[in-house]
């Protein structure tokens, strides 16, 4: 896991542990002021958020406890996990960048790729010029490495 998803992991945990729990917790005594508990949605609806956050902490907390930390700045030379790379699509010459992160902190709306997707798996080991392809349910795509980075 990369320092960055270290510590979003644990900024999420912090809020659930310290506004999250709470509020549903109070939102549950709320709604059992209002009577039947078997006809009562508000009720249903906030058991069903607080076993959702429940759920989330100990996902996070697993997660935390078990994470290899790798300080990415520290590597160098060829693609590995942490590596940001960016990459041009050798049939339209468009460009991408992508970094490589472990599988809790992928998230393709900030380019963050999973360690295990088909992609990270061709780039791992390949360097700066190098021509990588793709296997992907869309078909087989070429790629150019413009430039390995480690921040």
């Amino acid at each position: 896991m990369t320092p960055g998803g270290y510590k979003a992991a644990g900024v999420e945990l912090k809020q659930l542990k310290s506004m999250d729990r709470p509020a549903v917790i109070k939102a549950i005594a709320e709604a059992r002021e209002h009577g039947d508990l078997s006809e009562n949605a508000e009720y249903h609806a906030a058991r069903e958020q607080q076993s959702h956050i429940e759920g989330r902490i100990k996902e996070l907390d697993a997660i935390i406890g078990l994470a290899d930390v790798i300080d990415v700045t520290k590597l160098s030379g060829t693609i590995k996990f942490g590596a940001t790379v960016e990459l041009a699509d050798e049939d339209t010459d468009e460009e991408k960048t992508y970094q490589i992160v472990g599988e809790t902190e992928a998230d393709m709306t900030r380019n963050m790729i999973n360690i295990k997707s088909p992609i990270a798996r061709a780039l791992i080991g390949k360097e700066e010029g190098d021509s990588v392809e793709v296997r992907t349910p869309g078909g087989v795509k070429s790629y150019e490495v413009l430039s390995v980075k480690f921040i």
